[in-house]
């Protein structure tokens, strides 16, 4: 027997690696490179060659390969844990097949993103379209509606929790939903958005198309002087009449102006909210 085949000869071998003579990360061409070279320095003798040839039979089939891999003891590389995964599926079903793994993060990722939108809408800020021209030239309604000036309607952003904080203040431009009376006298429903010039115990009046607020001239920038009319108006001309001498404690009042006309103030607010007239 040739010296350089006696240790495989002679030698109990247990790794199949070892015995071909290639690293446990061997490709398949390797590893029949390595056995062609064996079985001609063995010269095909029975004990070293059936060894060879096992271990290269086992080695060049892949699932063979793979279970060999799985049972080896103390050879090769050391395995690496396996990282965990931060995904809270994975975590509650380990064992999920990867295509129901794949369905199942969709549908958490839908409804988050739906939930979330919703609980934006509901508490931080809302988005609302302005439906008529009571606001013109602040914000625009589309035309051909009545008194509207642009071709499609403005959209504003209400913030929905800083009354949450403090209270409304004038010659803010408010969000709100369809006072009570408004609906049973005017008719009117839906979203109003108004600027406020009215807080609780103010009293109102119109003097030559000017509004006075507390016997005071009121600052009102916003309304041009060809949109501006010239009634004079008092809280007994409002019918009902006599009904407040002042503004309603239960909530501020707003106003909105349309062309040269002006629409009256309620009489009767939800408690604690803004409200207009029809």
């Amino acid at each position: 027997m040739a010296t350089g085949t006696e240790p495989a000869a002679d030698r109990q071998v247990s790794d199949h690696y070892a015995l071909l003579g290639v690293r446990s990360d061997a490709s398949p061409q390797e590893i029949e490179s390595a056995y062609r070279r064996g079985a001609l320095e063995l010269g095909y003798q029975d004990g070293a060659w059936r060894e060879l040839r096992d271990a290269y039979d086992i080695l060049r089939d892949p699932e063979e390969r793979a279970k060999y891999d799985a049972e080896r003891d103390g050879f090769g590389p050391p395995k690496t844990s396996e990282k965990k995964s931060h995904n809270p599926v994975d975590r509650l079903f380990p064992n999920l097949p990867h295509g129901w793994r794949v369905g199942i993060d969709w549908v958490v990722t839908i409804a988050g993103a739906i939930a979330i939108v919703l609980a934006i809408k509901a508490w931080i800020v809302n988005p609302y379209r302005i439906p008529s021209s009571s606001m013109e030239p602040t914000l625009h309604c589309a035309r051909p509606a009545q008194g509207c000036e642009a071709a499609t309607s403005d959209r504003v952003l209400a913030n929905r929790f800083i009354y949450h904080f403090r209270d409304p203040r004038r010659g803010e431009i408010v969000v709100f939903n369809t006072p009570k009376l408004a609906l049973q006298a005017c008719g009117s429903e839906g979203t109003f958005v108004k600027r406020l010039i009215g807080e609780p115990g103010d009293v109102w009046e119109e003097r030559a198309g000017f509004v006075y607020i507390n016997g005071r001239k009121l600052n009102e920038p916003y309304v041009k002087a060809n949109r501006r009319d010239t009634d004079t108006l008092t809280l007994r001309d409002i019918p009902p009449r006599n009904t407040y001498p002042a503004t309603p404690a239960a909530g501020a009042w707003c106003r909105a102006r349309i062309s040269s006309a002006r629409s009256s103030p309620p009489t009767g607010p939800p408690a604690g909210s803004p409200f207009t007239s029809c």
